[in-house]
């Protein structure tokens, strides 16, 4: 089982997670919008993520975290 924590409140919705991710599991929310104005990402479908954590190393303001039981 996989756990994906994006602090969304920090997240600047740059998207290069989404970029990154090798099963196009993240996205930026278009219905919503964190303190700073941005579109924060999230993830659609966490069951089909494989922990590779290509979003978490991308990421610049290093908001995402990845943990694997």
């Amino acid at each position: 089982m996989v756990k994906i924590t994006i602090n969304e409140e920090l997240c600047k919705g740059c998207g290069l997670c989404a970029r990154a991710c090798p099963k196009d599991l993240i996205e930026l929310c278009k219905t919503k919008l964190n303190a700073k104005g941005y579109h924060p990402a999230v993830v659609t479908d966490v069951e089909k993520c494989i922990a590779c954590a290509s979003c978490a190393r991308t990421c610049p303001d290093v908001v995402i975290h990845i943990e694997k039981d």
